[in-house]
């Protein structure tokens, strides 16, 4: 009974907070970028928002407990996003209602949604990627996989970065695809980069991408012949790769990932940086939108943010030498302002950006809301 309380609350309360908010809310003022290289400014669109949210009657059969689940029942957050056949494809991560009322204690899968416009979706009736009786159950079971980035490679296939979680401990997960609907699971993202990295806890994957004029779309690029990959929260650092799928952490002096981003006190990212969508390679240089965490304590938070909000920033890189920063943003680029972004399982606000795609001449960025929902912003 109390579960099914919970869940009639939260989605009451997302249900209202976005009626509300489309009926009353003045759209937030549009400044203009503080600094000429950064991507945007982001504009939530006029109608539209949260573009996907929770459905508590979709059923899945689980594969490993052999029983149905409500798959989607609780919460739909932190998507991934791609260009393919002219639509935009999301992946978001989805709670079932099983587990513990508390973040991180419900099982996570992946559904797929599709829009012609970027703004509404239509979404399959059963998750695409999800705890299985597969090699990776240790490490997916029972939290399940969460928080997917995904790029296009330059031969057409798609390669995803995702956090697996089994309740103890988590890792980045990759994996491929040809249709976004069959997956191939490839495990640890630095399965192969030595034992140091075979007990550390890392999520949150950033790979480099470029538009392709010729496509109209980001595809994964090479910087000096090799991929890039941004990772981590709590300090942001970089990896190499050679397939995409097998990567390698720059390491510094001391034999450890050098950081490449800190907290920044008295900034919206002073508890912390965390990698964001797919970074972007650009005439500028390499631009990384990434989630900053305020700070909880006064002395080093930003007062003009809730303690604990995310907000999402952008640091700039070398385009020759995307290791080297060349400058970072001093303020959020999109911060919560909307009641949906402020109203759900993470009460401190959460505009968590992690699906970027180049769509009709336009930026479309997704980004989980309070961990509850899914929006969506624009940038010219």
């Amino acid at each position: 009974m109390k579960r099914d309380r919970y869940i009639a609350l939260v989605l009451l309360a997302a249900g209202a907070s976005a009626l509300w908010a489309r009926k009353h809310e003045k759209a937030p003022k549009v400044e203009k970028p503080e600094k000429p290289w950064v991507i945007g400014p982001f504009v939530r669109p006029a109608e539209g928002n949260p573009v996907i949210a929770p459905q508590p009657d979709a059923v899945f059969t689980d594969p490993i407990e052999k029983t149905p689940v409500h798959w989607e029942a609780l919460h739909t957050f932190n998507p991934a996003a791609v260009v393919r056949d002219g639509k935009v494809y999301v992946l978001y991560r989805a709670e079932d209602d099983s587990g513990t009322m508390a973040i991180g204690g419900h099982t996570s899968r992946l559904g797929l949604a599709v829009s012609e416009d970027g703004i509404h979706f239509t979404r399959r009736a059963e998750p695409v990627f999800y705890p299985a009786d597969d090699d990776q159950k240790s490490r997916e079971w029972p939290g399940g996989v969460e928080d997917p980035r995904i790029v296009e490679s330059p031969d057409g296939a798609y390669v995803m970065t995702y956090t697996q979680w089994n309740r103890k401990t988590y890792t980045v997960g990759v994996a491929t695809s040809r249709d976004l609907v069959h997956w191939t699971k490839h495990g640890p993202a630095f399965a192969e980069a030595g034992e140091k990295y075979e007990s550390l806890k890392y999520k949150s994957a950033s790979i480099v991408t470029t538009v392709d004029k010729a496509r109209g779309r980001l595809i994964a690029a090479k910087i000096d012949d090799r991929y890039w990959m941004y990772w981590g929260e709590g300090a942001i650092h970089i990896a190499m790769s050679d397939d995409l799928i097998h990567w390698r952490p720059l390491e510094g002096m001391e034999g450890g990932p050098v950081a490449l981003l800190k907290a920044r006190p008295q900034h919206f990212d002073s508890g912390f940086p965390e990698a964001g969508p797919p970074a972007v390679l650009t005439a500028n240089g390499v631009v990384l939108i990434y989630n900053g965490r305020n700070a909880d304590n006064k002395h080093d938070s930003d007062h003009a943010l809730a303690p604990g909000t995310y907000a999402a920033g952008e640091a700039l890189f070398n385009g020759d030498d995307p290791v080297r920063q060349l400058s970072q943003t001093e303020k959020p680029v999109l911060k919560p302002e909307m009641p949906y972004e402020k109203s759900g399982q993470y009460t401190a606000g959460t505009t968590f950006a992690e699906g970027l795609v180049w769509f009709h001449n336009q930026w479309f960025l997704y980004y989980g809301c309070a961990d509850s929902l899914v929006g969506v912003a624009t940038a010219e």
